[in-house]
């Protein structure tokens, strides 16, 4: 077996290992690279500090930055620059010529801080909100009450206007009396009997304003549902970019956190447009609390405007607009109220993002209930909405904002985020961005500046000289998770309509954050659970998506660029639009398979309800179903075949659809295709270690297995359509099934015995070479421990940095074909050196290396360089009033939002505990 967990130190210049054969990794480029998000903290930014800090993370093997400017330091207020004033400009261009000089790419936010928004919104593009007001009428009685607005803080307004009154009586009857009120608002408007109603809709303002805005970012947030606020908003870009687009790659939105945007001037309008009928008779539907019927289908068609709004007048207008500097444009859709699929598809770059942390079987991973979100976990299905869309549409990337608020400031260890990125990888994403790095002067000492809720990737993280370790392992993955196609089977569809038929509420946000209220309780979830299980692939799509799709030779393809798939599976559902079963059946009629797990028992909205829901069950009527054993039904519907049963997994074994039989052993895994073959990209995060063959739906005539640890490959052991793996829990492996032979690659290295271990129980000897406060004194070890456990040496409960354990080994013997230094507890990573020579950084579970090639019969030198946490030295700080945190804005919180302190953590454990062996190790001849 060739042990994963090294990254040779002396190939750090190039990123894929043995280059004796002809290489079968793909090319890496930069964007194959991890990226960071760079927060520039109140621009107080110089081309000195940038120089150094582009350098730095150009050498620990970053591809690129986004730059996101934030609220500031205190105390630096002379050196801040306003965003996109001529200054600021030049520290851009100044940013994107240095990192191109470093083959490294240059994103940059729309904006300041989050959501989209700033001083050139002004009121009339802010985000728009419906202020309801209602009054009681009676015949008979005089109506002395003006309608105007009450509100307060909207009495200074400009652009609040009175959009709707109308009036119900005890028997729900309407009366639109927009008309009869004057503008000093006087109703012109006497019932002839009983008594009423009135509801009053204004348009009004959330006053929202930017979260975290850097200096000239501060303002409103925008109104996504505008079209002149988009193109408004664009123009000061416009101004301060004027032909160029300054080197940079794309323009990057944020999260769509707008809160209480639920209109826009113009809704009404829009409304009657898109929907068919006029809003205001049932706009007691929408703003009342009733939750029957008719208000669940009017605020479908309300919420179903909304998302059409925010498509067509805000996310195809950034498009177009970062197309017009020759730009990319990359969006983050979550959170906001519309069908996230479509959003994600209309942009180049779709971005999803990972808060908290999730839970793996692997043993020795670290995760302290006490310093996680304890309301926040990364869903694996959430991550899936971004990467269909590109999938479905063939684009290339499909990023992730990664690592957000992953455990509590300064206790993150590189072994903790592996995990984490591979289970974004497995969903499908291919180009991360990690959360995030911030910049700091040249002359600032530590920590630097810092951003709350982020992983510190920062240069004077004491973790920093063995990040190069993670970064690699990324690179090597992302080169073969951007080649080629995703090669998904399944297509499912998102009934977005159940969501939004509900009579509760009004908008519907899709947030990362309340996943459990959305998306966990569906059939169309708990489908994608069983079927990824079992071993299938499956992309989400949308009604739109299903409009524009073909089916040719028995595959249903959305656009030619994109992927093409086996099946289609619409999952147990209330609502389907009249117009999707159509073209459903119109896939079917041209060779597409489709599974149904129940008949559509409605369809959604307001608008000629009788008439459209004849037509829907007229279609469904015209499937020739016949019945099968069991409860399953199918028909044959022109080329194609349509089948009806609530047990999906039976409907596709019917569909002779083969399956991934990896997966019953625990294994996971994402496939993509290439010309001539299929990657295999497996992961284990079973609690046990698999040594064994595996079944592959393709081997194609060789397979070559790939390291993405350490750029090792060979040719695999292959039988029957499986090939023979060996990884341990936490362990990774690409697996390459070409359609054409390499003679020249060399097999694969696999372990077939072990001898006795030999354990380095000799003394050490102990010293530190970088961190502080201050360096601890050097001393001798009879027994391997950390140094925190010396707790008479308060410089080594207070040290963040790296400590040297180094010791001598008398060789007897080196026939084993290799050997494995194997360590028990690492606290958090370590570089090797054998004999002078570095053997490799051990970052990740499980902690070994091999070192084999570096030994010697005789007398050896083992010097094992373990960087701790920054957690220590942040203690101290703390524990001595030590100022480091001293932002304006939110100055700096916990993971819990509260002020941050951590005078009262305990020591964390730092350097290297229980037994190293060195095992001798014979691979398979």
């Amino acid at each position: 077996m060739k042990i994963k967990n090294i990254v040779s130190l002396s190939l750090l210049c190039f990123a894929f290992g043995n280059l004796s054969a002809q290489n079968p990794w793909p090319k890496t480029t930069e964007t194959a690279k991890p990226w960071t998000r760079w927060w520039w903290m109140g621009n107080a930014v110089d081309e000195k500090g940038l120089d150094k800090q582009l350098t730095v993370l150009n050498k620990a093997g970053f591809g690129g930055v986004e730059i996101v400017p934030i609220y500031g330091a205190k105390g630096f207020e002379k050196q801040y620059l306003n965003y996109l004033s001529p200054e600021w400009m030049r520290m851009l261009k100044f940013t994107t010529g240095k990192a191109k000089s470093l083959n490294m790419g240059v994103d940059m936010a729309v904006g300041t801080g989050w959501p989209i928004g700033g001083p050139q919104v002004v009121e009339q593009d802010a985000a728009t909100k419906m202020i309801v007001q209602t009054y009681t009428i009676s015949s008979g009685e005089k109506f002395s009450e003006k309608i105007v607005l009450k509100d307060e803080k909207q009495k200074d307004l400009k652009t609040v206007k009175l959009d709707i009154v109308t009036a119900y009586n005890e028997k729900n009857e309407a009366v639109v009396l927009t008309d009869k009120v004057n503008g000093d608002g006087i109703l012109n408007w006497k019932p002839s009997s009983g008594k009423w109603i009135i509801y009053a809709v204004f348009t009004g303002k959330t006053l929202q304003k930017v979260k975290r805005a850097a200096p000239g970012g501060e303002g409103y947030t925008l109104d996504h549902f505008s079209p002149e606020a988009t193109k408004d908003y664009l123009k000061t870009f416009d101004k301060a970019f004027g032909n160029s687009n300054y080197g940079i790659r794309s323009f990057f939105n944020d999260s769509y956190e707008v809160y209480n945007a639920d209109w826009t001037p113009d809704f009404l309008s829009e409304f009657k447009k898109r929907r068919g009928y006029d809003l205001s008779p049932y706009i007691r539907y929408l703003v009342g609390k009733e939750e029957n019927e008719i208000a669940g289908r009017v605020k479908s068609d309300y919420r179903e405007t909304l998302s059409e709004l925010i498509l067509n007048h805000f996310t195809r207008d950034f498009t177009n607009w970062a197309h017009s500097k020759n730009s990319k444009n990359t969006n983050q859709a979550h959170g906001s109220p519309g069908n996230l699929l479509d959003l994600y598809a209309a942009v180049d770059i779709p971005e999803s993002e990972t808060f908290g942390s999730s839970i793996f079987e692997i043993p020795g991973l670290k995760r302290d209930t006490a310093d996680i979100q304890k309301s926040d976990m990364p869903d694996f299905n959430m991550l899936k909405f971004a990467s269909s869309a590109s999938n479905v549409t063939g684009k290339k990337l499909t990023s992730n904002e990664t690592f957000t608020w992953l455990t509590e400031h300064f206790k993150t260890s590189w072994s903790q985020a592996k995990p984490e990125v591979e289970q974004v990888f497995l969903s499908g994403i291919n180009h991360v961005f990690y959360h995030g790095t911030t910049y700091t002067p040249a002359h600032v000492q530590f920590p630097g500046w810092l951003f709350y809720a982020s992983v510190n990737f920062v240069p004077e993280n004491s973790l920093w000289p063995h990040l190069k370790g993670l970064n690699s392992y990324i690179e090597r993955t992302q080169s073969v998770l951007q080649s080629g196609k995703s090669d998904n089977e399944l297509l499912i569809y998102w009934p977005v309509y159940d969501q939004w038929a509900s009579p509760k509420g009004n908008d519907v946000a899709f947030k990362v954050h309340n996943v459990k209220k959305w998306l966990v309780p569906t059939p169309m979830y708990e489908n994608m659970n069983k079927l990824s299980k079992m071993g299938y692939s499956l992309d989400m799509i949308s009604d739109k998506m299903i409009g524009e799709s073909r089916s040719e030779n028995q595959k249903i393809q959305v656009s030619k660029e994109g992927s093409a798939y086996e099946v289609l599976i619409i999952p147990e559902l209330t609502y389907l639009p009249e117009s999707t079963l159509k073209n459903i059946l119109d896939l079917a009629q041209n060779g597409a398979f489709v599974i149904f797990q129940n008949e559509p028992k409605d369809i959604p909205g307001n608008f000629e309800v009788e008439k459209i829901r004849t037509q829907l069950k007229f279609l469904w009527n015209q499937i020739p179903f016949q019945n099968q054993a069991g409860s399953m039904k199918f028909a044959n519907v022109g080329k194609g075949k349509i089948v009806l049963s609530s047990d999906v997994a039976k409907a596709l074994e019917y569909l002779k659809i083969e399956r991934e039989r990896l997966t019953d052993t625990g294994l996971k895994f994402v496939r993509r295709r290439f010309d001539g073959g299929k990657y295999y990209y497996i992961v284990n995060h079973t609690s046990k270690e698999i040594n064994q063959n595996i079944p592959l739906n393709f081997v194609g005539k060789q397979v070559v297995l790939m390291n993405p640890e350490n750029g090792d490959y060979g040719l695999a052991e292959t039988q029957d359509n499986s090939v023979k793996i060996q990884l341990k829990s936490g362990e990774s492996l690409i697996v390459k099934a070409s359609e054409t032979a390499d003679n020249s690659v060399a097999k694969w290295k696999y372990t077939e015995k072990t001898e006795a271990p030999i354990v380095l129980s000799q003394s050490w000897h102990l010293s530190f070479k970088e961190g502080g406060p201050e360096l601890p004194k050097p001393r001798t070890l009879t027994k391997l421990q950390p140094w925190t456990n010396f707790t008479e040496d308060a410089q080594t409960q207070s040290f963040s940095g790296t400590g040297v354990y180094a010791t001598t080994l008398n060789l007897k013997k080196n026939k084993a074909d290799d050997y494995l230094l194997k360590f028990d507890k690492l606290y958090e990573s370590a570089a090797v050196i054998v004999n002078g020579k570095e053997a490799g950084i051990v970052w990740s579970i499980p902690f070994e290396i091999n070192v084999g090639k570096y030994l010697k019969k005789g007398k050896n030198t083992i010097q094992i360089e373990v960087s701790n946490l920054m957690a220590n030295r942040i203690r101290y700080m703390d524990q001595n009033k030590i100022e480091w945190r001293n932002y304006h804005e939110i100055n700096f919180v916990n993971i819990n939002y509260k002020p941050f302190d951590a005078s009262n953590w305990k020591v964390q454990p730092s350097g290297l505990d229980g037994e190293i062996q060195l095992i001798p190790i014979y691979y398979s001849k």
